[in-house]
């Protein structure tokens, strides 16, 4: 087989076939009211958690499924296509943990990823500050050594899992002249510690997003993960890989905005006849159905690159975070249209789709800098 075709054995295929059962009998009906509460469903967290989905970012040696990175995005993607805010869980559930399991300790790893597998713990990563968004270097969290311990200071902003997460991975400057920083364990109970505001979304709801507060929390030296100054290796190393879950979370959102289109547009009767059989609609949904196919594949190529530790992996990630964002939104709009006044309401899912969408194209680095950095790669 050549190195760069990707396929999904026999075994992942059913789980993924488990997943998709899963997410459209059990999340699917759910999503519209977890949506309109905006309350964070921990209902779907332990289903997640019992079915082993929150399992699949993590090897075998600490609890996990050990199926990878494609797999883990394949079931992203099914969750999305029934509740984007639910594909979150197992968006940050790798978000959050991937700086331990690449950069951490083996006294980290076997102290936090366990429980993560299991699906008692949920973790979260606060990089970005209301001040340094798409500029990682510009933060102002701090953090000084005192003794064995370190002295953390700072306000986190747009941070997914506020307030539901049990330890957070803070990445905080602890060399201000250099520039340099340090990412660190911080356990939710440390004294110190408070999440602020809560921010009323446009989409997502359901997946709480706030601002942690950290005053003078103490974490001891061995919650520092990787290098000291080595903060913001970490946090690429880690965004590299994980921005393929916002093209997968994309890419289930246009996959399940699609579907609802094209159900409707058979059913739909005007001038007589389906509207499914009106030129109109046939090229709309002709391009909705291309563009997320396409997005599909740049998707899986990408994680298959993941898999392998292939050094294209940065601009291929890129690639697919930007494309399948992109798609997620235009594929979005289209299906509110194709709906007509049924996509302006709430009884119908496309409205809340596309309002999901829009937060692809941003997070996880927005699409102006993944432009960046795929240009970077092409001039080397």
């Amino acid at each position: 087989m050549s190195a760069d075709v990707y396929e999904l054995p026999q075994e992942h295929r059913d789980l993924r076939d488990m997943i998709r059962q899963l997410a459209q009998e059990r999340i699917a009906p759910r999503a519209a009211a977890i949506d309109a509460a905006d309350e964070y469903p921990w209902d779907v967290r332990r289903l997640l958690a019992e079915h082993d989905v929150l399992a699949l970012p993590f090897g075998e040696e600490h609890g996990g499924t050990g199926t990878g990175t494609l797999m883990l995005q394949v079931a992203v993607e099914e969750i999305a296509r029934a509740s984007a805010a639910c594909a979150l869980m197992l968006m940050v559930h790798e978000l959050g943990t991937l700086p331990i399991q690449r950069f951490g300790s083996q006294e980290l790893q076997r102290r936090f990823l366990p429980k993560c597998a299991s699906g008692e713990w949920s973790p979260a990563f606060c990089l970005s500050e209301p001040d340094a968004g798409s500029d990682p270097a510009a933060i102002r969290t701090s953090a000084v050594r005192d003794g064995d311990e370190w002295v953390v200071n700072g306000t986190k902003s747009w941070i997914t899992n506020a307030g539901v997460a049990d330890f957070y991975i803070v990445f905080a400057l602890t060399d201000r002249p250099q520039r340099r920083s340090t990412a660190f364990v911080v356990e939710r109970d440390r004294p110190g510690f408070s999440v602020g505001k809560l921010e009323r979304k446009l989409g997502i709801k359901g997946s709480p997003t706030g601002q942690p507060v950290f005053q003078d929390v103490r974490v001891p030296h061995e919650n520092v993960v990787g290098e000291v100054g080595r903060g913001l290796a970490v946090a690429l190393g880690t965004l590299e890989r994980t921005r393929l879950g916002a093209a997968a979370q994309a890419v289930g959102i246009a996959q399940g905005a699609l579907d609802h289109a094209v159900a409707y547009a058979k059913e739909r009767i005007a001038f007589g006849r389906p509207i499914v059989e009106l030129q109109g609609l046939q090229f709309k949904l002709a391009d909705m159905q291309t563009r997320t196919a396409a997005a599909r594949e740049l998707l899986y190529k990408a994680s298959a690159l993941a898999d392998r530790d292939d050094p294209q992996l940065p601009l291929y990630s890129s690639m697919a975070k930007l494309f399948a964002s992109d798609t997620a939104m235009d594929v979005t709009v289209e299906a509110v249209q194709v709906l007509g006044g049924c996509g302006y309401v709430s009884e119908y899912p496309v409205e809340r789709m596309m309002r999901d969408a829009k937060i692809t194209q941003i997070y996880e680095g927005t699409n102006e800098i993944q432009r960046v950095v795929i240009a970077r790669q092409l001039a080397g």
